[in-house]
């Protein structure tokens, strides 16, 4: 009996089992259906959820050229590499080979990731601008949690030469300093965006649909010349060097265009690697700060003599006996030079002459003539931080105010608007505007000054650098006539002027004949062996000109001089 029990028992277990299968099979298929028919479209938003992912695609910044098409800034690729704390592993190797990588610290790379405000984000940078080489190296290690964001780099080829014409853009690649920050929205450009799919470590797989093209910036043309902003430098440092002086400027201006063929200023800095510590030197001292010119200035005041019809060249002054007292204050030259004509007043730069003349004038007569040639106001170039100088103007001029004036104190310029102002000697009279950016034909200028003196006044420039003993006489450059004007001015202090502390100048143009480049070169505080601009600035000035005017092919016009 026991046996035919478990016979008929065996056949019920089997159908069982049968139905069993039949109905997980069945559940199966059911699933499957929902999974794929019925909700399909609900399960696919949640996958892409999980793996599609909208990213910026970043804007090329456009390229900054010289005038000659040389590049002075440009963009390259580089990596910001970011962890998401929540999935990176913080074992001692992972957190070595990504320090081993990136160069930092594994005590700095903790202290990033286990800030009590980090430990809860997904998305925290551990270094930006970091090589492709270094970028792919880290790659390979396959970390979880390490993700890499594509960017890009500025990078300047000229490194300080040019630094703080360019100036610079921050780790987000915007403009901070100087023509980068001033035509930011120009060379920016704008981000795309596109949709990817990511695999579990957050790796793009694939692209699936570009959003928006991203824009790139546009690119832009400078004045500058690379060859001559290169000779300017190395000029102005050899002479900053050689003269123990605390800074200097060079400006460099084509007369017939306005273009600045060359900025520079020292000490400079490396755009491509910038210290915190070296904030103080990275404004553009040619445009945002100004100076006293001393008697540079006297150019203009003796043009303002010869255009009252009062004077003439040959116009003899008494300096005897070498100073001058105007109200309680006295006057003096260096030397007693006793009676000069006009030209030789210039020659030798005599405070006492150019001031007897002054105040022969009508009181606003040279104040006009400066704020006609551009003092007290700014350029107009849209540099950032550009300063407009100081032309204060009186309703009553006292004698002695009047008569600093006409040797160069009481007024602050910047070395762009003083390079400006003398164009317009080049240029017979016409003050033209100036410009950072490369023009295709000379701009309209504004008539500021007769034509007649403006050519008077260049033939007496050109007696200070060509006659024996004159102030300008180191500034001569073989085979060209030069004409231009020594400055030496005490520099003001909180307490007033202070001792053996000078600011040189010199400001010269050739060829005189047809004058195309002016020069302008400024020494602060030479502490050297000299501190007088003819000894200081002047030979600055006959290196940077003389290379430039090859530089440019500038035909000779001094050459039977010069044989002689």
């Amino acid at each position: 009996m026991k046996p035919r029990l478990q016979a008929a028992f065996i056949p019920n277990r089997f159908y069982f089992l049968i139905v069993l299968i039949l109905l997980l099979v069945t559940g199966l298929t059911i699933r499957i259906i929902d999974l794929t028919l019925i909700n399909r479209n609900f399960l696919q938003h949640q996958g892409d959820v999980r793996a599609v992912r909208t990213i910026d695609t970043p804007a090329f910044r456009g390229i900054i050229t010289d005038r000659n098409g040389y590049p002075l800034a440009v963009s390259t690729t580089v990596y910001s590499v970011w962890i998401n704390p929540q999935e990176f592993s913080f074992s001692n190797q992972d957190i070595k080979l990504v320090s081993e990588s990136l160069g930092l610290s594994v005590a700095e790379i903790k202290k990033i990731l286990l800030k009590e405000k980090n430990k809860h984000k997904e998305f925290v940078y551990i270094k930006r601008g970091v090589s492709p080489d270094i970028a792919t190296r880290l790659k390979q290690n396959g970390l979880s949690g390490v993700y890499f964001q594509e960017t890009y780099k500025r990078y300047y080829p000229e490194g300080e030469v040019a630094a703080h014409m360019l100036g610079f853009t921050n780790i987000d690649d915007v403009g901070q300093e100087g023509i980068e920050l001033a035509y930011n929205e120009w060379l920016s450009g704008h981000s795309g965006k596109k949709t990817v799919v990511k695999d579990r470590r957050g790796h793009v797989v694939s692209d699936i649909t570009q959003i928006s093209e991203q824009k790139p910036g546009n690119d832009l043309t400078l004045s500058i010349d690379r060859r001559i902003q290169y000779l300017a430098y190395r000029e102005l440092m050899q002479g900053v060097a050689k003269n123990v002086a605390t800074s200097g400027t060079v400006v460099v201006l084509d007369v017939k265009t306005g273009e600045v063929l060359a900025m520079v200023n020292n000490p400079s800095f490396n755009p491509n690697n910038r210290s915190p510590k070296q904030k103080d030197v990275y404004r553009n001292r040619a445009i945002t700060d100004t100076f006293e010119p001393g008697s540079t200035i006297k150019a203009f005041s003796i043009a303002s003599a010869l255009d009252s019809g009062l004077f003439k060249p040959t116009t003899v002054i008494d300096t005897y006996p070498g100073w001058f007292r105007v109200d309680h204050h006295v006057v003096r030259d260096e030397h007693n030079n006793n009676s000069i004509n006009v030209a030789q007043i210039l020659q030798v730069s005599s405070n006492v002459g150019t001031t007897k003349m002054i105040l022969a004038l009508p009181s606003n007569q040279l104040w006009n003539l400066l704020h006609r040639v551009g003092f007290g106001e700014t350029t107009g170039t849209g540099f950032p931080g550009e300063q407009g100088g100081s032309l204060v103007k009186r309703s009553v001029w006292a004698p002695f105010a009047l008569a600093t004036l006409a040797f160069g104190y009481g007024i602050s310029v910047t070395p762009l608007q003083l390079a400006q102002a003398y164009s317009v000697f080049a240029n017979d009279g016409i003050k033209i505007p100036v410009s950072l950016l490369k023009v295709d034909k000379s701009p309209v200028g504004e008539r500021v000054l007769n034509e007649k003196t403006a050519k008077q006044m260049r033939d007496l420039l050109e007696t200070v650098v060509s006659t024996k003993g004159a102030t300008g006489e180191l500034a001569q450059v073989p085979g060209y006539r030069v004409a231009g004007k020594t400055g030496t001015a005490l520099m003001a202090g909180i307490h007033g002027y202070q001792q053996h502390r000078y600011t040189s100048s010199f400001i010269g143009l050739a060829p005189a004949s047809h004058p195309r480049l002016i020069v302008a070169v400024i020494i602060h505080d030479p502490q050297g062996k000299h501190y007088y601009a003819s000894q200081v600035c002047a030979p600055i000035f006959e290196k940077i000109m003389e290379g430039a005017l090859r530089i440019l092919n500038i035909e000779p016009d001094g050459l039977a001089t010069s044989a002689a």
